[in-house]
């Protein structure tokens, strides 16, 4: 069986060493997917020297039609395409620990999808100010209540999938932006997938500031309703 970790970046040149040895290290046998858009701090010339002497180290540069959703996509049309039977979805600023991809391989022999959470029994967040937790709180509760899913951290983007469960709908999604960690789970739901939630304590980030802005935010609440009412 086969695992890819597909992990988009954008400016992640202090990160995506630390990132790529974890992932390697972490006891999943995993290949490790880096989809960068031309990382002006050259991100993609670390993973390419990386690459050059490790075969399990892949790079997918983008350089047309740049941003975080379609280079989720595109990662994950690539996984696909390196006959992955498991996809892994991570941040490259090393707040999502590798060590949980040997569990989440575990889980998900009862499941379709594994995300990891937050807000179960033994998760924990350790980057979000009290004003940034209360966001995140009231944003949880608005997306599950919106599109009617039972999950506790619906805007986590660390998920693992079953290649027939990413399949179906890989080639579907539309978001240019972060929001399509959003899209994918409105995509989970339509196609009646099962779900489980694995606990992560979720880490400040190694370097660098997050790109997401409260502003950000409050626009993907609006996009989350739009998406509940025309599926797009």
């Amino acid at each position: 069986m086969k695992t890819v970790v597909m992990v988009p970046t954008y400016n992640e040149a202090p990160n995506i060493k630390l990132v790529i040895d974890e992932t390697l290290n972490c006891g999943a046998n995993a290949d490790v997917l880096i989809v960068d858009d031309m990382s002006p701090d050259g991100t993609y010339k670390i993973v390419e020297e990386i690459s050059k002497t490790n075969n399990k180290v892949h790079l997918l540069l983008r350089k047309e039609k740049k941003g975080r959703g379609y280079a989720g996509k595109d990662g994950f049309l690539k996984a696909l395409d390196m006959k992955a039977d498991y996809i892994v979805e991570m941040d490259g600023d090393g707040s999502h620990s590798p060590k949980y991809i040997p569990e989440f391989l575990k889980t998900i022999e009862n499941c379709d999808v594994v995300i990891g959470s937050r807000y179960i029994n033994g998760g924990k967040d350790e980057e979000r100010s009290i004003v940034r937790q209360i966001v995140s709180n009231f944003s949880r509760r608005y997306l599950s209540f919106v599109l009617g899913v039972k999950i506790q951290d619906p805007t986590s983007g660390y998920r693992m999938f079953k290649r027939t469960a990413l399949a179906k709908f890989a080639a579907e999604l539309t978001a240019s932006d972060p929001f399509i960690v959003t899209e994918v789970l409105y995509k989970i739901k339509e196609n009646n997938l099962k779900v489980k939630e694995y606990p992560i304590i979720f880490l400040a980030r190694f370097s660098g500031k997050s790109k997401l802005r409260m502003g950000t935010l409050i626009t993907y609440l609006f996009k989350v309703l739009k998406l509940k009412l025309t599926g797009r």
